[in-house]
């Protein structure tokens, strides 16, 4: 499968599973708005998120992965498959312990995670119970990521992608249920609890349709007894940096959280910020870092380095055609997209301003975050993953500086937390850019360096038709909800149409090339490409 193939199949069934977020969503912030239960919930749904991507979709998987990639290309399936059982035999009751403990100790945990509760015992209360409640969600999904990079390294995107629309789902019927049954009011405490058990209930099923779809590709892993062999060992030792590797933008949002419990509403404001930005971040950086991941690894352990070049400046090339028009967006209708989908019911316009403004400092962030998605897995498929630990370190470490500092220097607005993480991702970058290029596993080739002043222009293009619009259909905003719907369509609609119209006029990519490279991936070794 394509790079390009195989990115679609990723991005498509994320964007799937977003828009079932957003209507989750939309859903939440109308009965809990972003008063202390929505602070609560936020805190509650991101602690064990935060475990999940760090040793699940970040740890475990960049570790993991190009270990599997090289027996199942060195050694043949039974033997990739072995390893994938010692790693699960080991892992399972490593997390089952994991869990009971954190689970018990919860109380005193939410003193550290949430200190700003500390003083509002009612709402100290709730954030424990829920938190406690939907902690299992780690050890069902760090499963869920293993087998989910089992069969991406097949080639078998589909399912790994469309199982996450599953969370999304049982979250809209589980609010749905508790309408009929009990009625609550806006922002009760109702709310929050069920939402807690939904979540654990999602990934149990989560786990198993993905057990369902291993054994439908003919994969069957074992339970063995716990033993680590030395490539299990390896995998441990590559997970321990792989941990903030693959993980500091989790730990940046920890972080945050953290600081946001220190004023009243400002948990909830980021929560429903990052679930707008995760919207591109999710389609466009994880489908990229998924696919680029095993793709390389192949290609490395192949002995086909230009090749692996060659696919990691296509990484570049199409994760900014897709993200810089994004950013731009964000900077110009954050607050309209925050009304049109999150106004109404205990959600304010106040609320939906306060989130837009943390938007357009994500927006800024945005081509970093991605861009790490895209450059880290170039040293996660060579083994490497102490280099990036070492940036993530120091990117952390002005993450925390910069977000403390201005949420406090701003008067506790919860947009200086969102500038300090957005500058510090473009360190990120910078860093990983650079030992890169001196190790020479990286440079842009010439196509690239072209393709990308082409992109940014149309993205300024569809900026400027963006601010346009607003002026035409802004007043529908103050408008009923489906006013609200139709003004968000016409912007989103009509920054597309004009974006595609000038990226092809200013050949920033063309139908015939993005045709071929959805159609395969070249097998055979090309020319390096020119720097």
């Amino acid at each position: 499968m394509s790079l390009l193939r195989g990115a679609f199949t990723v991005g498509g069934w994320t964007l799937v599973s977003r828009v079932l977020g957003f209507a989750r969503d939309m859903v939440i912030a109308r009965a809990i708005g972003t008063g202390w239960v929505a602070d609560a919930w936020a805190v509650a749904f991101r602690f064990p998120n935060l475990f999940r991507r760090l040793f699940g979709e970040g740890a475990l998987n960049s570790a993991f992965v190009p270990m599997y990639a090289k027996r199942l290309e060195g050694d043949g399936k039974q033997a990739a498959d072995r390893l994938a059982e010692e790693i699960q035999s080991v892992i399972l009751p490593v997390l089952m312990a994991f869990s009971a403990v954190a689970m018990v100790a919860m109380p005193w945990i939410m003193q550290v995670y949430a200190p700003g509760f500390v003083g509002e015992p009612q709402k100290m209360a709730l954030a424990t119970d829920m938190t406690t409640i939907a902690f299992p969600y780690l050890l069902f999904m760090s499963m869920v990521a293993l087998y989910s990079g089992v069969l991406n390294t097949h080639g078998r995107y589909a399912a790994a992608a469309a199982v996450q629309s599953i969370l999304n789902i049982v979250l809209l019927i589980g609010a749905l249920i508790a309408q009929q049954l009990y009625h609550p009011a806006p922002g009760d405490p109702l709310w929050g609890m069920t939402l807690a058990y939904s979540c654990v209930a999602a990934g149990a099923l989560q786990f198993l349709f993905l057990i369902w779809m291993l054994a439908r590709a003919g994969i069957h892993l074992h339970l063995r007894m716990p033993r680590l062999s030395p490539d299990a060992k390896r995998i441990f030792v590559l997970m321990v940096p792989g941990i903030i590797a693959g993980g500091v933008s989790q730990i940046s949002i920890f972080v945050a959280t953290v600081v946001a419990t220190l004023q009243d509403g400002a948990p909830a404001v980021l929560y429903f910020a990052d679930r707008i930005y995760q919207f591109p971040l999710s389609i466009v950086g994880t489908a990229m870092g998924i696919v680029l991941l095993p793709t390389l690894a192949r290609h490395i352990r192949g002995g086909r380095e230009d090749l692996a070049l060659y696919w990691q400046n296509r990484g570049v090339e199409l994760a900014m055609l897709l993200t810089l028009p994004a950013a731009v967006a964000l900077l110009i209708i954050s607050v309209p997209i925050s009304i049109a989908l999150f106004e109404g019911g205990a959600f304010s316009r106040e609320s939906s301003e306060a989130v837009g403004h943390v938007l357009i400092a994500f927006g800024i962030g945005l081509p970093a975050f991605i861009l790490v998605k895209v450059l880290q897995p170039a040293f996660f498929a060579r083994e490497d993953t102490a280099t990036p630990m070492r940036f993530a370190v120091a990117t952390l470490v002005v993450d925390v500086a910069l977000a403390v500092g201005l949420f406090f220097a701003l008067g506790r607005d919860v947009m200086g937390i969102a500038i300090g993480t957005a500058a510090a991702a473009w360190l990120n970058v910078a860093l990983l850019v650079w030992a890169s290029r001196a190790r020479g596993h990286f440079a842009m080739d010439s196509r690239t360096l072209d393709r990308l002043w082409r992109i940014a222009l149309a993205s300024l293009v569809m900026g400027a038709a963006l601010w346009g619009l607003m002026q035409l259909v802004g007043g529908w905003l103050d408008e009923g909800t489906a006013k609200k719907f139709a003004a968000l369509g016409a912007l989103c609609f009509g920054g597309l149409i004009v974006y595609a119209v000038a990226v092809v006029a200013l050949r920033g990519t063309t139908l015939g090339e993005l045709k071929d490279q959805f159609r395969r991936e070249r097998a055979t070794r090309i020319d390096p490409p020119t720097a």
